[in-house]
């Protein structure tokens, strides 16, 4: 069930954007998904319990419910969390984005918390980061150590979790984002919120959910002042062809990307 507002019946994969009570970038990634790329997506209301018509599924940035007890915390007790919990174990996209990055901790799709800001401010600022991982689904078009902008807005992004899970997200190569300045280092003035080792997005150990804090559909069209968030949703496409190519292997792996017909606007 949607909102009532589908998109076109164009071509690539089938995007779904949540909506919860306080989100207030669903409209956002829309406009990007379904006019900028002519991707078929669709509004999702929070009270959604099946999920199994979409290839990706967006939680956007917002509110959730007033970021009652703490962001994301009640959004993630709602039925469509817990759809999109058994989305993800059947091997669904899942991208959250800001507030949607909360939810996801806040469900257990992703490990560690978000607090409020090392300066206990909100941040609304363009920010460098550094792509670590580009054998995602999400990143399959970016370059290894890309220096990348993008915008944040948020008060409580301060990635942290407990030192043995952070060794073991390092580890693993779940960082898939990092806070850099114009260079690509790693110094205290280009994290904006304080995170533990400067992790500004991160994937599951499938590779299947991402979350990040930065918004990438706000810099998707140079009227915006950027689009190096582009290639995020780009960057399905590409995976998501390449996947039904594959056929019943579901072949996952590093791509080649050279004339893949995809990057392209529509």
């Amino acid at each position: 069930m949607s909102t009532g507002q589908e998109g076109p019946g164009g071509g690539g994969p089938r995007f779904g954007v949540v909506v919860f009570p306080g989100s207030n970038c669903d409209r956002d990634c829309v406009h990007v998904l379904r006019h900028v790329l002519g991707y078929p997506t669709e509004f999702v209301w929070h009270e959604e319990e099946d999920l199994s018509g979409f290839d990706v599924v967006v939680l956007p940035g917002g509110f959730s419910y007033g970021d009652y007890l703490r962001p994301g915390a009640v959004a993630a007790t709602s039925p469509v969390v817990r759809a999109l919990r058994r989305f993800a174990r059947a091997g669904g996209l899942v991208l959250g984005i800001c507030n949607g990055f909360q939810v996801l901790l806040e469900a257990g799709l992703l490990p560690g918390v978000l607090l409020r800001n090392r300066d206990a401010t909100f941040r609304c600022a363009w920010v460098h980061l550094r792509v670590e991982r580009t054998d995602t689904p999400f990143t399959a078009l970016y370059a290894p150590g890309e220096v990348v902008r993008m915008p944040i807005a948020h008060g409580d992004g301060r990635y942290t979790a407990p030192w043995e899970v952070l060794e073991d997200l390092e580890r693993a190569g779940q960082v898939v984002f990092r806070y850099v300045d114009r260079d690509g280092r790693t110094v205290p003035e280009a994290n904006p919120n304080g995170s533990c080792h400067h992790i500004a997005g991160l994937k599951n150990p499938q590779g299947n959910v991402l979350g990040l804090m930065p918004h990438p559909e706000r810099c998707s069209e140079a009227v915006l002042g950027g689009e190096d968030g582009l290639r995020l949703f780009q960057s399905v496409e590409l995976w998501w062809r390449r996947d039904r190519a594959a056929g019943p292997e579901r072949a996952h792996r590093a791509l080649d990307l050279q004339d893949s017909g995809v990057g392209r606007r529509r």
